[in-house]
């Protein structure tokens, strides 16, 4: 089969073609796991942390790739909950250990084992990959193939993130960032909670029209004030300034919901600007995002469906997935970057 491979850490600035086309042998599924032949993946920010160092696989080289929807062709003799020609998704989680207390609760996402697909595990920048049976899930038959890739990352992160804010209806909610997660919470927080006020946070000008189309209020660029505080904010980028800058702009007992896996070390050093008052007093709080559960996956599949939320999407051939993995580095960003097979 055909698979693009990366394998070695490099810097995007300077290498332009971080992964590698190659024909490697087909997987095979062991008793529990689903053999699936791959229809389209997304391009994920975290694929730019694996390939970049800030998040290294355990081993090289490695089959990238987490926002994956195919057709299973395959499974090992333990496997009773599909058959052939069934349609599924696979996420971030490709497995835990179903165990530990965080398992039994339901949290298997904060798991000491947890195997991540794409990083842990190949992913779905290939034309076949396996995945335990446990952790693929159908896809309805509303979402389309390329609309659901970006839906199983970036709007499965985003609605665990939009849970975690713990906002009310009619409050103020902002997005810092606004590329495939971020235009995704904006759907589904207009569609959940319809009173409330969305800002946007983002560098790109076409990204501050884009969201504006979708129904910001308003939106700025991360050191712009708001005209009013906000309730919670939910921050997507790769970066430390829009986390103080978020901070500033938190009303009273605010939440900051970090939806990132690593953040670059680029502009850390802003953090020295903290200044208690300003940025932590008033019982101000900051979360961080760690992966996703089944369970969300599960849940945000049906909501999607449900309330017909769909991506932005741009489509690269698996031949250009390089050049989308290097668009996403440069900001040009538009919505969800998808790799089509076929």
């Amino acid at each position: 089969m055909k698979a693009l491979l990366l394998h070695r850490t490099t810097d995007l600035t300077q290498n332009l073609l971080p992964l590698t086309l190659e024909h490697v042998d087909d997987p095979s599924p062991g008793a529990m796991d689903l053999l699936i032949q791959v229809k389209t993946c997304g391009v994920c920010h975290t694929e730019l942390d694996e390939i970049e160092g800030r998040l290294t696989p355990p081993e090289f080289p490695i089959i990238l790739g987490h926002q994956i929807v195919g057709e299973i062709i395959g499974m090992g003799n333990q496997c009773s909950n599909y058959k052939p020609g069934d349609r599924v998704g696979v996420g971030w989680i490709y497995d835990s250990c179903g165990k530990c207390a965080y398992c039994k609760q339901g949290l298997e996402n904060l798991c000491p084992q947890f195997k991540a697909t794409g990083k842990d595990a190949h992913g779905g920048y290939a034309e076949k990959m396996c995945i335990p049976e446990t952790s693929a899930f159908p896809i309805p038959e509303l979402i389309s193939d390329t609309d659901a890739a970006p839906l199983l990352c970036a709007g499965v992160i985003g609605y665990r993130s939009l849970a975690l804010t713990n906002l009310k209806d009619g409050e103020n909610l902002g997005l810092s960032g606004f590329g495939s997660s971020g235009h995704l919470v904006l759907k589904m927080a207009k569609h959940l909670y319809p009173n409330v006020s969305i800002f946007v946070f983002a560098r790109n000008p076409s990204e501050r029209e884009f969201a504006m189309e979708l129904g910001a209020v308003w939106t700025g660029e991360h050191t712009d004030t708001p005209p009013e505080r906000l309730h919670a904010i939910i921050d997507t980028t790769p970066v430390w300034k829009p986390i103080v800058e978020g901070l500033r702009n938190l009303a009273p007992n605010g939440r900051l919901v970090v939806n990132a896996i690593r953040k670059e070390s680029v502009d850390q050093d802003i953090l020295l600007q903290l200044n208690y008052p300003e940025h932590l007093w008033m019982e101000k709080e900051i979360k961080s995002v760690a992966n996703v559960t089944r369970n969300d996956i599960r849940e945000f599949l049906k909501l999607a469906a449900d309330l017909d939320i769909r991506p932005k999407v741009q489509t690269y051939k698996l031949e250009e997935a390089n050049r989308a993995v290097v668009e996403l580095k440069q900001g040009k960003i538009h919505g969800a970057k998808v790799l089509v097979f076929g």
